[in-house]
C-alpha cells in the first residue's frame, strides 16, 4: 500500500474536486475504549484541536459499520506527533469485512512521526478494485515511544463518486458554514 503523507494531502480538497465523497456520516462508529469527553464525537467533529483518546490496553480499535455494503476508496487519519508525542500511532492495521467475526486484514502500515493527514488507499488484496464492505476496523497496534494510549484527531472515509462530477472549484470556494451546507447537489 502506498500511504500518502505531507502538507499536500488533504481530504477536503479531494471532496471538493467531485471525485470522492465522505461516507463516514452514513456509518455507526464505535471505539474499543475512550476517556470521557474524548470519543467518537471528537473524532468526527472536523476540528484538529479535539481528539479521541483511548483508555486501556493495546490494540485500540475504531469500528466503522455501514448500514449497507459501501465502496471505500480511501481512509484519511489526522495525527500530530508534535502535539501528541507518545500518544501518536506508529503501527496501524486496516481490516474489512461484513461483521466483527470475519474481518480480513487489508494492510499493516508503519508511521514515522506523522504530522497531518495520512491517506490509506483501500484496495482489494488481489485486485486493484476499491473495497466493497459493510465494516472497517482501524486497529492501533503500537504507539511511538511505546505509549499506552492513543490520540487520533480526525478520520474521514472516502467513496468514489459515480456518474457525473460537479467540481465545486468551478463555483468558487465555500468557506462559511452557511455556504458549505449547499456545497453538494442533491
Amino acid at each position: 500500500m502506498s500511504v500518502k503523507m505531507g502538507p499536500n494531502v488533504c481530504p477536503i480538497t479531494e471532496e471538493r474536486s467531485g471525485t470522492v465523497r465522505e461516507v463516514g456520516g452514513q456509518a455507526v462508529w464505535s471505539l474499543s475504549s475512550c476517556k470521557p469527553g474524548f470519543g467518537v464525537d471528537q473524532l468526527r467533529d472536523n476540528s484538529m484541536e479535539t481528539y479521541w483518546q483511548s483508555d486501556g490496553q493495546l490494540p485500540h480499535l475504531v469500528n466503522i459499520q455501514f448500514h449497507r455494503k459501501t465502496t471505500v476508496s480511501q481512509i484519511y487519519i489526522y495525527s500530530d506527533y508534535k502535539l501528541d508525542e507518545s500518544y501518536t500511532p506508529s503501527r496501524i492495521s486496516i481490516r474489512c469485512g461484513t461483521h466483527f467475526n470475519d474481518l480480513q486484514e487489508i494492510e499493516v502500515v508503519d508511521l514515522c512521526e506523522p504530522s497531518g493527514w495520512v491517506c490509506f488507499p483501500i484496495k482489494e488484496y488481489e485486485h486493484e478494485y476499491f473495497m466493497y464492505t459493510f465494516m472497517i476496523q482501524i486497529a492501533v497496534i503500537s504507539n511511538h515511544q511505546n505509549g499506552r494510549d492513543t490520540h487520533m484527531r480526525q478520520i474521514r472515509i472516502h467513496s468514489p463518486t459515480e456518474g457525473s462530477q460537479y467540481p465545486l472549484e468551478h463555483h468558487g470556494k465555500f468557506s462559511t458554514i452557511e455556504f458549505s451546507q449547499f456545497r453538494t447537489i442533491r
